[in-house]
């Protein structure tokens, strides 16, 4: 799930660092780093991130866990990111049994999946393999009671994801998507995957993308998710509405009011650390919330997405760091 996107005046040089090997070898061994990421990932292990998951569907909170890993160059270790969903789905199976229901009778627990990690960039024959290991994990899921949602990465794999998530669906139509507001292509996927039954995600977007492809102004981002947003709401899929800002939560809400949607038949999604007391509110109020969950050791990339994209994050890692917060 990637969120607010060009909030941070220091967003480039910080995705500049998130690829630079020396940077993060002196971020990942830094003590302090250790406080920013229990802020925002369910820590390193498949035991600690099942008790996440299970303390949020007790708050009356969905979950969509997130094994992180992106860009596997290495065969071997895409068969293990494959192994390593299996084993979560078959916990999140135990897990959600346990759990009350928060969904009615939609599955509360779904994973999310970056098919960069199965294999999606190893050459040629990269989306048949992608392809077939989200078979497998979706095989898994079906089993367990769970949903898959494939999420997005950047733009250079947005055409081969799509495909992929077309072909999962003939076997499990209720495999979701992710779409990303700041490409200019979005307000056409949305068309395109706002039909009967399709789960769509729909976030801004958190990549450095290049201006020949994405909007780089957050008027105009927020704009492309307003029009976005419009056009899944009056189609007949589930919108899947990924953001933290207020008056896309309050938009969510007047749009589907508008249109005849009840509460049953579209989401929020907000990440795990930011904005909890809103996550509670909104679930309170008979919304249906659901939290996007990482948990694993890759966590890198991830955190300094989120430190790119709030200045707030920024703030509290400098602070970590000098050893004030």
């Amino acid at each position: 799930m990637t969120h607010p996107v060009l909030s941070n005046p220091l967003r480039p040089a910080i995705l500049a660092a998130a690829r630079s090997s020396r940077v993060r070898r002196l971020v990942t061994t830094a003590p302090p780093t250790r406080r920013l990421v229990d802020r925002f990932v369910a820590g390193d292990s498949l035991p600690a991130a099942l008790a996440v998951a299970e303390g949020l569907l007790a708050s009356g909170r969905a979950v969509s866990i997130d094994h992180l890993g992106e860009d596997t160059l290495d065969p071997d270790q895409a068969r293990v990111v494959v192994d390593e969903y299996r084993a979560l789905l078959a916990g999140l199976g135990a897990v959600r049994e346990r759990a009350s229901t928060v969904f009615g009778g939609d599955p509360a627990v779904e994973v999310s999946v970056k098919l960069t990690a199965l294999g999606l960039s190893l050459g040629a024959d990269g989306p048949r393999i992608a392809l077939d290991r989200a078979r497998a994990i979706c095989s898994a899921a079906d089993t367990a009671g769970v949903w898959v949602t494939v999420d997005a990465e950047d733009h250079t794999v947005t055409d081969d994801t799509l495909q992929i998530v077309r072909e999962l669906r003939r076997d499990h139509p209720w495999v979701g998507a992710v779409l990303q507001a700041y490409l200019y292509r979005t307000e056409q996927d949305c068309r395109d995957l706002a039909g009967a039954g399709s789960r769509v995600r729909l976030c801004k977007g958190a990549y450095d993308e290049p201006a020949a492809v994405a909007y780089r102004d957050r008027a105009d981002v927020d704009e492309s998710y307003r029009r976005c947003l419009r056009i899944l709401v009056k189609g007949d899929g589930y919108p899947m509405v990924a953001s933290h800002d207020p008056a896309m939560i309050a938009l969510t809400d007047a749009l589907c009011s508008e249109a005849g949607r009840g509460p049953d038949r579209f989401e929020h999604q907000m990440l795990f650390g930011i904005r909890d007391r809103e996550q509670l509110r909104l679930a309170g109020a008979g919304r249906r919330m659901r939290v996007y969950v990482p948990y694993g050791s890759q966590w890198y990339g991830y955190l300094m997405r989120r430190i790119a994209e709030r200045p707030s994050n920024l703030r509290f890692f400098v602070r970590s760091v000098l050893g004030r917060d």
